[in-house]
């Protein structure tokens, strides 16, 4: 009758770190699955912090060019310049005559965590009106 205790022991000791071996595998897939969707969401949050930054200093440029159209000729602003949105900084050039007469591109590139993010805009000036038009906007990065 000893036997078949020690028997008995031995198959629920087995059956004991079976179960806790699978637990364990299960407990360490969950944190796997967590922390890799934690860094997914934290890159998508960077990528959309640079590409909010470009887009900001896409816009500047855009008020620049409405109160200047000659921008950034007679201005004190140097070019390329900065723009600051909070967290991130946007770097912004503005071509006069590119990609043709009577058109300006602008180039803004932001750089967040290592999240770059590079938009093109070419835009175009009504000679009658004065009037700003986008003829395109490009993300180029």
């Amino acid at each position: 009758m000893a036997r078949r205790i020690t028997r008995q022991g031995q198959v629920f000791l087995t059956l004991v770190f079976f179960i806790g071996g699978i637990v364990a595998i299960i407990g360490l897939l969950i944190a796997f699955f967590a922390l890799s969707s934690a860094d997914t969401g934290y890159g998508t949050s960077s990528a959309f912090t640079a590409q909010s930054a470009a887009t900001a200093g896409v816009e500047d440029a855009l008020l620049e060019l409405n109160r200047n159209a000659q921008f950034p000729q007679n201005s004190t602003m140097s070019n390329p310049y900065t723009v600051s949105t909070g967290s991130a900084t946007a770097t912004v050039t503005v071509t006069q005559g590119l990609p043709s007469a009577g058109q300006a591109t602008i180039v803004s590139v932001s750089t967040f965590l290592g999240h770059t993010k590079k938009i093109q805009v070419v835009v175009s000036e009504d000679p009658n009106t004065g009037q700003i038009n986008v003829v395109s906007w490009n993300q180029i990065q």
